[in-house]
């Protein structure tokens, strides 16, 4: 047997975090991979996008199939015609004209009728805008309420006036389908997690360099150095689990190896920057530029076998940062994984959320990752990837930012 096929399994490639009893909501950010269930796809995103079929998904997902839109309210029943009178039987070349004139007259009345219909439709329009607006007002009674102040680096504020505490409060929102007492429930977990955990004291803490090094980074690229669009800047969580020297060392540990993951993403975050978000921003599931792209490395990692320690990673990856980092997964892509994983496509279609798979990637040549970002507004992001994925750039240990390390 080879040396990677010794190395133990796939190791949990989502954000992590304390442990959640609740339900995952119907969208998240993290999932972690398992590697019995990974499946193939040697298609780009894009080329993905004009099929039918949704794209293959990876492994155990904890997000549930989220609830279908709500159906556009039918349009009000059209204004009847105007009834033009009949003209005289036996009237005259002269009579006839004022005739048609008087059947012209009606013409005014239905215009009037139309008035009501635009300003019904107007208000059909403005319905879904002013439900979020109530969702969020309702969740800003949740912070107020709470101990802890803070969620991703934001301090907590009046949403009508603080736009990033309206952001994040929006994404609770759209990551439940606009359902106010489930986003409710998520936000309450959230911040009671994060009063506990204390996120942002991770970024200060030192992990082993034995264990973790080289196996998290963090990169940033943007169209313009100084813009402040944040369509402008493309955020990458990357996870090298080929770098792992020892599973049991690196995965042994549950509570170090989660607080490690958390950091992290708290990392990722803070390059993220919403809590500087000034100008004011209609987020929506499909349109929201505070979302991080996720790429998982496993390149020589053996698929054989899952060591205990490793699941148990996988299994309170999935289980808390579903809950924790709502709205923040842009795509994830899954690369150098083995072409023979691919048969456990149908079997993930029966568990995996279709919104979801659309978000995942799995690539058995991680040289054409490059390829994947033909649709960012960051027009160098392809050339901007390291030179092992298929770009121009530097490698990650050179670029990339990581947790502390001693």
């Amino acid at each position: 047997m080879s040396e990677a096929e010794k190395k133990a399994t796939i190791a949990p490639g989502a954000e992590a975090a304390a442990p959640v009893a609740a339900q995952p909501p119907a969208d998240s950010t993290a999932v972690v991979a398992d590697a019995s269930t990974i499946a193939v796809s040697t298609e780009t995103a894009q080329e993905k996008a004009g099929k039918d079929e949704t794209p293959a998904p990876i492994a155990a997902i904890a997000e549930p199939a989220a609830s279908e839109a709500a159906a556009a309210p039918e349009e009000s029943a059209p204004a009847a015609a105007a009834v033009v009178p009949k003209e005289p039987a036996a009237a005259s070349e002269e009579t006839k004209a004022p005739a048609a004139e008087t059947a012209a007259t009606p013409a005014p009345a239905a215009a009037t009728s139309a008035a009501p219909e635009a300003t019904k439709e107007k208000d059909a329009a403005d319905a879904p805008a002013a439900a979020e607006k109530t969702g969020v007002a309702k969740l800003w009674e949740v912070c107020q309420a709470h101990e802890h102040k803070e969620i991703w680096g934001v301090t907590l504020q009046d949403p009508s006036s603080d736009v990033p505490t309206e952001i994040v409060l929006t994404k609770f929102l759209n990551a439940n389908d606009g359902d106010v007492p489930k986003a409710v429930d998520q936000l309450t977990k959230t911040l009671d997690w994060r009063n506990k955990m204390k996120p942002l004291e991770l970024l200060k803490k030192s992990f082993s360099r034995a264990k973790f090094g080289g196996l998290g980074y963090v990169t940033t690229h943007s169209e313009a150095a100084d813009s402040k669009d944040p369509a402008l800047k493309e955020v990458f969580t990357w996870n090298i689990y080929g770098n792992v020297k020892s599973m049991e060392e690196t995965f042994g540990d549950l509570q170090q190896f989660i607080e490690w993951r958390v950091a992290l993403m708290e990392l990722a975050l803070q390059e993220l920057n919403i809590a500087g978000a000034s100008a004011p921003h209609t987020i929506t599931a499909e349109n929201d530029p505070y979302k991080i792209y996720q790429v998982h490395d496993y390149k020589s990692i053996s698929f054989l076998r899952q060591p205990a320690s490793v699941k148990a990673a996988s299994k309170e990856t999935i289980s808390v940062f579903s809950t924790v980092y709502p709205e923040l997964l842009k795509e994830k892509f899954f690369v150098n994984v083995p072409v023979v994983m691919g048969f456990m496509y149908g079997l993930m279609k029966l568990f995996v959320a279709p919104k979801t798979l659309k978000k995942f990637h799995p690539m058995s040549d991680g040289g054409a990752l490059a390829r994947e970002f033909g649709g960012s507004k960051v027009k160098t992001l392809g050339d901007a990837m390291p030179k092992e994925y298929g770009g121009k750039g530097e490698e990650l240990k050179a670029t990339g930012k990581e947790t502390m390390l001693d």
